[in-house]
């Protein structure tokens, strides 16, 4: 007698959109990361680098325009510390400390970017033009909202 295999039950969509914008987010990063492997940096260190200004930023303003915490962002920032690709320097007064991409920092994003540039390429080309530009549209909308929203 032969056991009798039942077909894989189809995945149930979420009515949770937290849950939706998650997996997305997952997805993407994976794409990116694997794209990003070659020049030995993953996406979230891509993207703080790619932030971190030559005159130096504070920490605070590079955590809200990645949409992080201070505390998360302090976190991600060790390894790129530690690999001299950031570096903490003085800021305007005594009390803050600005975060600056190093010469070193700048030639992982130089052999990151084209990384970077086929991976958003390939995306584009899945989603087609339009599917970007309503894709984009929506998030800036939802990004607005809950900004706007936040306590």
């Amino acid at each position: 007698m032969s056991a009798r295999t039942e077909p894989a039950a189809a995945p149930t969509q979420s009515v949770c959109t937290c849950f939706r914008m998650r997996k997305l987010a997952r997805l993407m990063s994976q794409r990116y990361d694997q794209a990003l492997a070659p020049a030995g940096i993953n996406l979230n260190q891509y993207s703080i680098l790619r932030r971190t200004g030559g005159q130096g930023r504070p920490l605070g303003e590079i955590a809200r325009e990645l949409g992080m915490d201070r505390s998360t962002l302090s976190r991600d920032l060790k390894p790129l510390v530690e690999s001299n690709w950031i570096e903490s320097v003085p800021g305007l007064d005594a009390r803050q400390r600005r975060l600056r991409i190093t010469d070193e920092g700048r030639r992982v994003i130089e052999r990151a970017q084209p990384l970077w540039r086929q991976a958003q390429d390939r995306i584009d080309q899945g989603l087609g033009a339009e599917g970007v530009a309503a894709l984009h549209a929506q998030l800036d909308r939802a990004i607005a909202q809950l900004q706007d929203d936040a306590p």
